[in-house]
């Protein structure tokens, strides 16, 4: 059967930007791009940026910005039970988030699955 599993969580970028709002602007591009990238060659078939906000100031001139932003990702697997598909939808998201490496990646939720 197939499962349309989405996963909540949250990447932390770090890079060096001008201020605050191109910070965010380019960590949301940034991240924007690899998702994308991952809906046209593979296994994420829908995404949605909920947030983006400023996690850590730079201390000092030439410091980074570290922009957290909030995501939801789905993918549709085939498995025998929601739980199952659950267990392998994680997975999925997991492998390809960490295959674009664009910060580090936290989940704030677990894994949810409906049958499509």
């Amino acid at each position: 059967m197939e499962f349309a599993v989405s996963r909540d969580g949250r990447v932390l970028v770090t890079l060096h930007e001008g201020s605050d709002t191109t910070a965010r602007d380019e960590a949301r591009a940034t991240f924007v791009d690899a998702l994308e990238a991952l809906e046209a060659d593979g296994p994420i078939v829908e995404w949605e940026i909920t947030h983006v906000e400023i996690h850590e100031l730079p201390t000092a001139p030439f410091e980074p910005y570290t922009v957290e932003l909030a995501f939801v990702a789905t993918v549709v697997v085939e498995a025998d039970s929601a739980d199952r598909a659950a267990n392998v939808g994680a997975t999925t998201i997991d492998e390809a988030l960490a295959a674009v490496a664009v910060g580090t990646i936290s989940y704030t939720s677990a894994p949810t699955a409906s049958a499509g």
